[in-house]
């Protein structure tokens, strides 16, 4: 698969706890550079990073991250903040204790609302499937396809493991034709990247890809 296309299905991700915001500089100057479909940062940078960026880049940050278990009104103030400050897309957390509870009224509730108040922006909605079951997991395939979130999204990349192949056909074929799918957390080298696109992932979350083309010196940059 062309290099290029695998760049731009790319979240190029920063969330660790430690980053300052020249690892975010560098974050963004390499989505830029290399055209990756955007760059996932934390909440605290995305003023910044917009004022650095301007509209050369497309901003997606994180809510609810990564429990999820905050209030829907907390999430829904975050998602106001976070776009007030320039995010162009919100990856949120869905609630994983409502799911145990089989409460997929109050997911789809939550997931609803948030909709709203990201009106044109992008909603990604984050399962964190490494701690659901099956059932689980097709269960919230149908929840996010009604609230009308844009994509599903494997993994926070905290949990105790990431997307996975079997994950992605399952999403396949249980998500409605409006929702896309994102795969994060275990996207660590090229050949993985294209079988999660090939089987159907819009989008990657990670930023190994970018660094082993950097390092690859290849396309010409």
């Amino acid at each position: 698969m062309d290099k290029k296309k695998i760049l731009n299905t790319v979240d190029h991700t920063l969330l660790s706890q430690t980053c300052t915001f020249e690892e975010i500089k560098g974050l963004c100057d390499d989505g830029i550079k290399f055209k990756t479909a955007s760059v996932c940062i934390p909440p605290s940078y995305v003023e910044r990073a917009k004022e650095y960026v301007g509209d050369r880049l497309t901003l997606c940050t994180v809510i609810g991250f990564p429990n999820g278990y905050i209030t829907k009104s907390t999430k829904i103030f975050e998602t106001q903040d976070a776009i007030k400050n320039g995010a162009d897309e919100i990856d949120m957390v869905i609630n994983l204790g409502y799911v145990k509870e089989n409460r997929f009224d109050l997911v789809e509730d939550e997931i609803r609302d948030i909709r709203k108040v990201c009106g044109s922006k992008i909603l990604k909605v984050i399962i964190e499937t490494c701690f659901l079951s099956e059932e689980e997991k097709i269960k919230m395939c149908e929840v996010v396809t009604r609230a009308g979130a844009d994509y599903i999204k494997t993994s926070t990349g905290f949990g105790t493991g990431g997307a996975t192949k079997e994950d992605l056909e399952l999403m396949k074929k249980h998500v409605g034709p409006n929702v896309k799918i994102k795969a994060a957390g275990g996207v660590r080298d090229l050949e993985t990247a294209e079988l999660f696109i090939n089987i159907g992932a819009s989008r990657l979350g990670t930023s190994s890809v970018v660094k082993i083309i950097k390092n690859e010196k290849v396309m010409g940059y």
